[in-house]
């Protein structure tokens, strides 16, 4: 029953994989965060302005909150790399070099354990 019309919502590949899952939630913690603090520092500044007795208070909320806020951007990225360090980067060869080395571990493994076998082991045809 097709009509000929395209699709209202077409899956694409994520050009990016997703972040893993303590970064992500460390990321929205450090955005809301950031919102906050931008949202009181604006405050702290209109009051200042308006000559309102809120102003100081405000203004002192408003340093507090910029220490966390930085506190918080830091804490995504640190989260990122013990994440990283723990889990390693999955990824795929993105060239040969790997297959190379692959092949020259494999031809190296195989050459030891000929040498190691020796001349001790009789071949069965012969036996």
């Amino acid at each position: 029953m097709d009509t000929g019309r395209r699709p209202l919502w077409q899956e694409e590949p994520a050009s990016r994989p997703r972040m893993a899952d303590p970064v992500r939630t460390a990321a929205v913690r450090a955005v809301i965060i950031v919102a906050l603090t931008l949202i009181q520092a604006m405050v702290a500044f209109l009051c200042t302005l308006a000559a309102s007795w809120f102003a100081f208070p405000a203004v002192l909320c408003t340093v507090a909150s910029t220490v966390v806020a930085t506190w918080a951007v830091l804490d995504v990225w640190i989260t990122r790399q013990v994440w990283v360090q723990r889990n390693g980067v999955q990824s795929q060869p993105s060239s040969t070099a790997r297959e190379l080395r692959r092949e020259r571990r494999h031809a190296r493994r195989q050459r030891r354990r000929e040498s190691q076998e020796g001349p001790s082991r009789t071949p069965r045809a012969a036996a």
